[in-house]
């Protein structure tokens, strides 16, 4: 499980809320029914407990997923983004159809989604609109390639300063995962 949250208004305060309550959803299902963490419905379920968890208060994006055998679910809610680096270095946006109200809105539309099969090699990355929005998807795939390269590890760091380099117009935030 991976998951990254960016508020908005109170900040740190509505992402933590955000996320505490994803690990607790997360935990209890991982518990009770594990295979529904490979399941959409789950998903869309829990960001309408997400969403109102956080109605007249501050606001937050969120993607998250959860990685099966060869196989990864989730969702992505408000301008958060997930993308799937191939071990080929082809960089898609698999998010791409996501809305932009954020949880809390009282309006959030979870863009679900499921990769499989998932290849060895294979890195995802969840990116908040800091990290991605002054990057074109040509730097943002050579930028993760070239950094993935030298050692995986410097992949968030690589991707947050390059988009530092145009400036922070917002809180950058990266997460990679590699499929082993």
């Amino acid at each position: 499980m991976c998951a990254l949250a960016d508020g908005a208004g109170n900040a740190n305060m509505a992402a933590k809320k955000v996320l505490d309550l994803f690990s607790k959803l997360y935990t209890e299902t991982e518990k009770s029914a594990p295979l529904d963490l490979l399941d959409e419905t789950t998903w869309r379920r829990w960001v309408k407990i997400l969403d109102s968890s956080l109605l007249g208060g501050s606001q937050s994006t969120f993607v998250g997923l959860s990685i099966g055998e060869r196989v990864a679910v989730g969702c992505a809610v408000g301008d958060s983004r997930f993308y799937k680096l191939n071990r080929d270095g082809k960089l898609t946006i698999v998010t791409a159809e996501s809305k932009k109200a954020r949880l809390g809105s009282g309006q959030a539309e979870p863009c679900t989604f499921r990769i499989d099969p998932l290849q060895s090699g294979d890195i995802l990355l969840l990116l908040s609109d800091g990290a991605y929005t002054p990057l074109d998807m040509a730097r943002l795939q050579r930028e993760a390639v070239t950094a993935a390269v030298r050692h995986f590890s410097d992949v968030p760091t690589a991707l947050v300063t390059a988009a530092g380099k145009h400036g922070f117009a917002d809180d950058a935030t990266c997460v990679a995962v590699r499929v082993r």
